[in-house]
């Protein structure tokens, strides 16, 4: 038992955010608290957690855990959630790297030894998809993942998502399995007219058809469409995911490890969903740290069925130099081969951070900020 002698957190480009941990022994471990656009706020939140947390046993992960939801009396959201996702994915990482095993070990060892992967193609406005398919084609990959359309109206032409029935075609035309993620942009109007349109031809699932505070409306979408429905990156805990699993409205559920609450929380979010034979798809368009951390958990995970990737998303490649591999001692560990990456065989979490780079760069990097919509009007649209 060894406690926990500093945290450390930095804000690296593209737009994430690492916490570092280090016990009194000289054990360190890394994690990703990334919350893109809120960056200052989760800083805010780990000022505060640093200053409860020095001096705690670091080996009593789940301890830590409780405490920081249930004796801060206010609880849960992203930005608290996120906080707590990157001390808590950083404690795993130390503790498989002092007992020298991977995490997935810890979590009662492998279900498999590869991780079916997906990559994004297209944009925020998605174009050029045929291109960018088949450059990922090129990459190893077997599925994708794009958004279903631009900005919509809460209700709009039904004209405007004829592209998005177009673009699906194309894509799937060259072999590859294609989610269609509606980001949550898409009113009801507009969503039911678009799950029906897409319907034949079959996407992988269709994400956020609607914005996770409309469990109702979800409900009602879901028995419109035998289309796959997925979601969750806004959802923050277990207790958020609740009532999408007794409501039977969503097919794959798509928590994010570094907005959830870490490993601690995903992997019993994961062992909830699988009593109501929902798979898991966890969200992951961030950093190296919280991809390494989700696949851990795949690997142990029975009902785990697809990994999303953040290599050359469009929100990397738009900020610059920066990409998933970056940061890393071996990027050849994210290596896509006929549509996997191999299970990570090294200790804690499998991946090695090139702390030089990191520390380099955190010292002039500014701020993510969101992305927005407006329509013709002025009017402010879901993005």
């Amino acid at each position: 038992m060894t406690k926990i002698k500093s945290i450390e957190y930095f804000r690296v480009l593209p737009r994430w955010l690492f916490v570092k941990i280090c016990d009194v022994e000289g054990n360190h471990g890394w994690g990703e608290a990334t919350l893109e656009g809120h960056t200052e706020a989760v800083e805010g939140t780990l000022n505060a957690m640093i200053k409860r947390f020095i001096g705690f046993e670091a080996d009593d992960i789940e301890h830590l855990w409780q405490t920081a939801w249930r004796l801060g009396f206010y609880r849960g959201g992203p930005v608290f959630m996120s906080a707590l996702s990157g001390i808590d994915i950083a404690l795993w990482d130390l503790k498989g790297r002092k007992l020298k095993v991977p995490v997935h070990q810890l979590l009662g060892g492998k279900v498999r030894h590869k991780i079916y992967v997906y990559a994004w193609i297209g944009g925020d406005r998605p174009a050029d998809v045929e291109d960018a398919a088949k450059a990922r084609i090129e990459q190893g990959f077997k599925a994708v993942k794009m958004n279903a359309t631009e900005d919509v109206d809460w209700l709009d032409s039904p004209r405007r998502l004829d592209s998005s029935v177009e673009r699906l075609k194309l894509v799937k035309a060259l072999g590859l399995d294609a989610a269609l993620d509606f980001h949550g942009r898409l009113h009801k109007p507009m969503a039911k007219q678009l799950a029906k349109a897409v319907e034949p031809y079959q996407p992988l699932f269709i994400e956020e058809p609607l914005l996770s505070e409309h469990p109702e409306g979800i409900k009602q979408l879901s028995k419109l469409t035998t289309s796959p429905i997925a979601l969750g990156e806004r959802l923050y805990s277990r207790w958020d995911v609740k009532r999408f699993l007794q409501d039977s409205s969503i097919d794959v559920l798509q928590p994010d490890i570094s907005h959830v609450g870490g490993i601690s929380e995903i992997r019993k979010i994961a062992s909830m969903a699988e009593t109501y034979d929902v798979a898991i798809a966890p969200h992951c368009p961030l950093g190296p740290i919280a991809l390494a951390a989700s696949m851990q958990v795949a690997l142990s995970t029975p009902n785990f069925v697809i990994q999303e990737m953040s290599l050359g998303i469009h929100y990397n490649t738009e900020a610059g130099e920066y990409d998933l591999l970056n940061y890393l001692k071996d990027g050849s560990v994210f290596d896509v081969e006929d549509g996997y990456v191999k299970a990570l065989q090294g200790v804690g979490l499998g991946i090695e951070i090139d702390e030089e780079e990191v520390r380099k760069v955190a010292k002039n990097a500014e701020p993510w900020l969101p992305k927005g919509f407006h329509g013709a009007d002025g009017g402010i649209r879901e993005w």
